[in-house]
């Protein structure tokens, strides 16, 4: 399955997935999808902000590796699953998300000053 092109600074990286456990991935893919449509979880975040710039498909896949590393950490250090709130993303880059709302607001004709 070809899902697009890796690039980067001039080289071009295989977009291509390895064909991996196809098993695990018919089970994955549909437990993606349903963590995906419920709302205001990490998952769901992570799929808005990459089917925007990625497409769907890459975005389904990259909540099933998300999935599939959580799981990993889980099962390796002995430790439940604490799940992270889709908030978690603007508190990370406090700054970036500022900067951008804020350009998208002064592109829409607004003028504004930011106090903290």
């Amino acid at each position: 399955m070809v899902l697009g092109n890796d690039e980067s600074i001039g080289k071009q990286h295989s977009g291509k997935t390895h064909k991996g456990n196809r098993p695990l991935r018919a089970i994955l893919t549909p437990l993606a999808y349903n963590a995906v449509q419920t709302k205001g979880t990490y998952l769901s975040a992570l799929y808005q902000r990459l089917a925007a710039r990625r497409g769907k498909k890459q975005a389904s896949i990259a909540v099933v590796h998300s999935i599939t590393k959580r799981a990993f950490y889980m099962l390796f250090r002995r430790k439940p699953y604490r799940g992270s709130r889709a908030s978690s993303f603007d508190k990370q880059q406090r700054h970036f998300t500022v900067d951008r709302l804020t350009r998208r607001i002064e592109h829409l004709g607004y003028r504004m000053s930011l106090n903290r």
